[in-house]
């Protein structure tokens, strides 16, 4: 009987810090021998607040994969990828977009929190509501 399968992923916005360890890669870290796990670099969506300045998404990436590996995150248990290799996600976010009530994205917690968190820049976007 195959494992349930888990995806997560982290935006590759900047360095990481004790909160990511603490509140997600220690239990990735554990999660990984119960379950098939697949951990992402989500480039993609680093553009929903970083679109003005893609400069160092590039470099993120790279140190993020690194930060995932010195946690414990083992690739031989788990898949790291990177959003932007897989194409379809692309496709899938467009499917998405056309059935998604748009009530279900404005009521989202994580939206609310960014906009407060990011208030006076503007990430008022259809890329970062979606």
């Amino acid at each position: 009987m195959p494992k349930p399968r888990i995806f997560s992923g982290m935006r590759p916005t900047g360095k990481l810090h004790l909160g990511n360890l603490f509140g997600a890669l220690i239990n990735w870290v554990r999660l990984q021998d119960d379950y098939d796990c697949v951990y992402g670099v989500v480039d993609w969506h680093a553009l929903t607040t970083a679109y003005e300045d893609t400069s160092e998404i590039k470099s993120n990436t790279r140190e993020l994969v690194l930060d995932y590996l010195a946690a414990g995150i083992d690739p031989k248990k788990s898949i790291v990828m990177k959003q932007s290799d897989v194409k379809q996600h692309a496709e899938l976010s467009l499917l998405f977009s056309m059935i998604t009530p748009l009530s279900w994205l404005e009521r989202c917690p994580t939206y609310k929190e960014q906009l407060r968190e990011l208030e006076g820049r503007e990430i008022m976007t259809h890329g970062f509501l979606g």
